[in-house]
């Protein structure tokens, strides 16, 4: 996959594989990027999400990348992980089937971008925008003509960084998708189609 560039620094952003697992596990950090997630949520029903908290879905994760599924993709600054965003036909995201205002939009076979990690050394420098291109630039090759978000559209205002893991609403649009649903005040529904390159 061809490099990505922040508005910091060049970034190369490469499929999470299981050659990367160490960057992986480093760059999420012993609480798994958040409260033990590791990325799970949404990919497996919420009681399993919550009794898999930290050691059972850092396993999990581990096992769908040594499997040799990809799950996201990695940003790299030098030899470095910086940052992280899944990407996945939304079927893998079981989760967001059960969610009121995440509910599918219609019967389209899209892919899915649920969640994105950057290190925080690196946020607001454009890695998650990079990270946007780069994923549907991956679900392109793998024949997606759809790729969706839920990122959060937050009022005017400091938004802690906590609570983003959806990414922000701007970025999806710097990245050319467009909202096409709107279920709650602060949670679009993005697309961007892939048709035409």
């Amino acid at each position: 996959m061809s490099s990505s560039t922040s508005s910091s620094a060049a970034l190369r952003i490469v499929p999470a594989t299981p050659d990367r697992w160490d960057d992986f596990e480093t760059l999420f950090g012993p609480r798994g990027a958040s409260s033990g997630c590791w990325c799970m949520f949404l990919r497996v029903r919420r009681a399993e999400w919550e009794k898999g908290k930290g050691e059972g879905n850092r396993l999990a994760i581990k096992h769908l990348i040594e499997a040799g599924e990809v799950p996201g993709l990695l940003a790299y600054d030098g030899d470095e992980a910086v940052g992280w965003c899944s990407i996945a036909p939304r079927a893998a995201f079981p989760g967001l089937g059960t969610s009121r205002i995440l509910k599918p939009v219609d019967d389209r076979p899209v892919w899915s971008i649920h969640c994105f990690f950057i290190r925080r050394s690196h946020r607001g420098t454009g890695v998650s925008q990079a990270l946007l291109h780069a994923a549907c630039d991956f679900a392109r090759a793998r024949g997606a003509e759809v790729v969706e978000g839920y990122p959060v559209d937050p009022a005017p205002g400091r938004y802690p960084a906590a609570y983003a893991w959806h990414g922000f609403a701007s970025a999806f649009r710097k990245a050319g998708f467009t909202e096409c649903l709107r279920r709650s005040d602060t949670r679009p529904i993005m697309r961007r189609s892939l048709a035409g390159g």
